[in-house]
């Protein structure tokens, strides 16, 4: 059986749940440190927004998943190279 997520505010946190966590591989060890500084800041604010959420935040999935984006913007996945990337 595949039970599928339906469309609406859960979805929508879970997709921000996945960008902040899939961003591009290092291309090379020199770009590691940023790429790990980029991963471990996004990480971090994925667990307050979840946290917050499962702790019975007040404002909800909908406020919760655009906290999350927010601070996903302030933390894009730049500064390092990425595999695949053009030299």
């Amino acid at each position: 059986m595949h039970d599928r997520i339906p469309d609406g505010p859960v979805r929508d946190l879970l997709a921000a749940v996945l960008e902040a966590i899939d961003i591009p591989r290092p291309a090379t060890i020199g770009d590691q440190e940023a790429h790990d500084r980029v991963l471990n800041d996004r990480a971090m604010h994925t667990k307050i927004a979840l946290a917050n959420l499962l702790e019975g935040h007040p404002l909800g999935v909908e406020w919760t998943t655009q906290y999350l984006r927010e601070r996903l913007a302030e933390h894009s996945a730049t500064g390092y190279r990425a595999w695949g990337e053009g030299r």
